[in-house]
């Protein structure tokens, strides 16, 4: 076979942020059927080469942050987005993307990739628990085929204000999903190459398989895009 044809077929490589949070290897299984071939680690080499990295995130904003730190993330995902190089965040992985946190009344500093704060819902019931709707904007790459579909919630906290400033004419704005609980709050952003879900697609059945199908197959787009530049 030449090698030509072996680029061709070659699987998009993914990592996922080993870093210490919970109940990752439901993400790496579902990647892995998603088309993808998964690395679960925090190595440099492994989260700044890989043609995409998933950051998981389950528990406290803060604790989260923290546990990002201390393997050296923040600056990693940084360079990666800097780069133009593919990252996912999930669920609390998508929160520290803000520009804070306030659980307890007690603040904590985000990552600052979007304006926001990611705060309780004002709902009579939390944990937001289980199955909702979203509504994704036209021309969405990870809801092509699933806008009308549901997705699984695990959350008390969301971020309920989208104030993003478009500094260049010539700028795309991020397009944002949205979802209520209590009052709306933001269920995915899309960003160039950093996109994030609020919800689960690893936990969210046929509807989340094909999102993170949608997900693995802009990472081959993607690299054939650098690869000729």
């Amino acid at each position: 076979m030449s090698s030509a044809a072996t680029e061709t077929t070659a699987k998009p490589t993914v990592t996922v942020l080993d870093y210490g949070s919970g109940n990752v290897r439901s993400a790496v299984r579902a990647l892995e059927r998603a088309g993808a071939e998964v690395t679960l680690s925090a190595k440099p080499e492994d989260v700044l080469t890989a043609d995409g990295l998933v950051v998981p995130g389950v528990g406290a904003f803060g604790s989260v942050m923290a546990e990002l730190k201390a393997v050296d993330a923040l600056r990693m995902i940084g360079r990666r987005v800097a780069g133009g190089r593919p990252v996912l965040g999930i669920c609390v992985g998508m929160q520290v993307l803000f520009e804070a946190g306030v659980e307890h009344g007690l603040q904590s500093e985000g990552m600052g990739e979007w304006p926001g704060t990611v705060e309780l819902l004002p709902a009579e019931v939390v944990p937001h628990m289980g199955w909702n709707t979203v509504t994704a904007p036209e021309g969405s790459m990870l809801f092509e085929g699933v806008e009308a579909e549901r997705f699984y919630f695990v959350h008390s906290y969301g971020v309920q204000k989208w104030d993003f400033e478009v500094l260049q004419p010539k700028m795309r704005p991020p397009m944002v999903t949205w979802s209520e609980h209590g009052a709306p709050f933001i269920a995915a952003v899309e960003n160039g190459p950093l996109c994030a879900t609020q919800f689960h697609p690893e936990k969210s059945g046929d509807a989340g398989a094909r999102l993170l199908r949608n997900w693995v197959l802009s990472l081959s787009k993607s690299a054939s895009t650098q690869a000729a530049h």
